[in-house]
């Protein structure tokens, strides 16, 4: 892998000597990267630079977007003509010209700006032309859809060599599905969970299918007598089971399921792939348009197969993929506090390093993010902090 640096920018002294370039060798973020800093400090503009820095040197970037923000790193345009930012601008507002005249103006700015760095058409050119660049939304046909019950509906087979990363897969999936019917997704709690769960796993077992219908066979005619030291009856009777199917049978009869059952596959090894002809990927699955709930479950069901990935590679000493989240405020909360992202997010900051997978980590909650997993970052980028109480946990976090 390249060892360019990345280049983020400037610093100027105080006394305004001249800047001098900063720049932060790749190897920096393999021991992962928290940036933290309150609204319109700069967060998600920094994350974009050092992901665009990545792609510069050779490293594929899943990019996780919660806010809706990120999509913007496929507006790549390779040069400052208004025609090409014309089909992006539209009308309504307290502006009232003509989207040429706004293209005109905010490519006029862009160049200026990009001048004073350095930077100019080739350069633009060279970049958009070195990077391949894809947009997923799961549940939605906005980008690529994604198909978020392959665990469930498809044997894996990691059954067969990996049970305990395919059991987590599983899970996730299980977890969406029920969140969909408005039920409890929770692995540790949900009776629901549980008993779809272990008919699941059974027919993967078995090398049957555990699509819905298959499922509601299964609740409608139990293959197991007993749930842990309880009889099924006893565990969930057969009236409650019998709601549950229902619940789900409207779900498999929903138009508005298809999207959520179609589209590519959660497969981290292609999104991070280098294309044919030698290209990093740039892969940003936005869940800006999930309510909190499903970003949750969705985002962890991607999380758990990154890190079933990164568990399959060889060992690596340099910087070979790069995951970053923006916001990442109710993934990563303190204990007791567990979401389907906790587990996965922890692994990879622990493991990510030994198998070249860096993780980069934005938010403006610094508050509300579990410490313990964070010592495992070696950069962090502070920006403004209003409180007291947010500067001193960055200062326990850094300590």
């Amino acid at each position: 892998m390249s060892a360019r640096p990345l280049y983020l920018g400037a610093e100027r002294p105080l006394d305004d000597r001249v800047a001098t370039p900063v720049a932060l060798p790749p190897r920096h973020l393999t021991t992962h990267g928290v940036v933290v800093g309150m609204t319109g400090s700069g967060k998600t503009g920094l994350l974009m630079v050092m992901v665009e820095e990545a792609l510069r040197s050779g490293v594929s970037c899943l990019v996780l977007d919660v806010k809706g923000d990120l999509p913007n790193l496929l507006l790549a345009f390779p040069s400052c003509d208004p025609a090409l930012a014309e089909p992006w601008l539209v009308g309504g507002g307290d502006d009232e010209r003509a989207p040429a005249t706004r293209a005109a103006e905010l490519m006029a700015a862009r160049q200026a700006r990009l001048s004073d760095w350095n930077l100019y058409d080739a350069d633009l050119a060279a970049y958009a032309e070195s990077v391949s660049f894809r947009l997923l939304t799961p549940g939605s046909t906005a980008g690529e859809p994604v198909h978020l019950l392959g665990s469930l509906e498809r044997r894996s087979p990691r059954w067969d060599d990996d049970p305990e990363a395919a059991r987590a897969a599983l899970g996730a999936s299980v977890s969406v599905v029920l969140r969909l019917v408005g039920r409890d997704p929770d692995p540790a709690k949900s009776r629901d969970h549980v008993l779809l769960a272990i008919f699941a796993e059974r027919r993967h077992q078995r090398g049957e299918p555990a699509d819905l219908r298959a499922l509601l066979a299964d609740l409608a005619d139990p293959p197991v007598q007993t749930v842990g030291a309880l009889e099924l009856d006893d565990f969930m009777p057969r009236a409650e089971r019998k709601a549950l199917a229902a619940a789900l049978n409207s779900l498999l009869a929903s138009p508005s399921f298809a999207s959520w059952r179609a589209g590519t596959p959660i497969d981290p090894e292609a999104w991070l792939a280098r294309t044919p002809d030698g290209r990093p990927t740039c892969t940003v699955l936005s869940v800006a348009h999930l309510d909190d709930d499903e970003r949750t479950l969705v985002l962890g069901l991607v999380l758990e197969e990154v890190l079933t990935y990164a568990r399959s590679l060889p060992g690596a000493e340099s910087l070979r993929a790069l995951v970053a989240i923006d916001e990442v405020y109710g993934l990563l909360p303190p204990a007791p506090h567990s979401p389907a992202t906790k587990r996965p997010i922890v692994s990879l900051l622990k493991q990510g390093r030994a198998f070249g997978i860096g993780v980069l980590l934005a938010t403006q909650n610094p508050m509300d993010l579990d410490y313990r997993a964070l010592s495992n970052a070696g950069l962090w980028c502070v920006g403004r902090l209003q409180t007291d109480a947010d500067r001193a946990r960055v200062v326990d976090g850094l300590s």
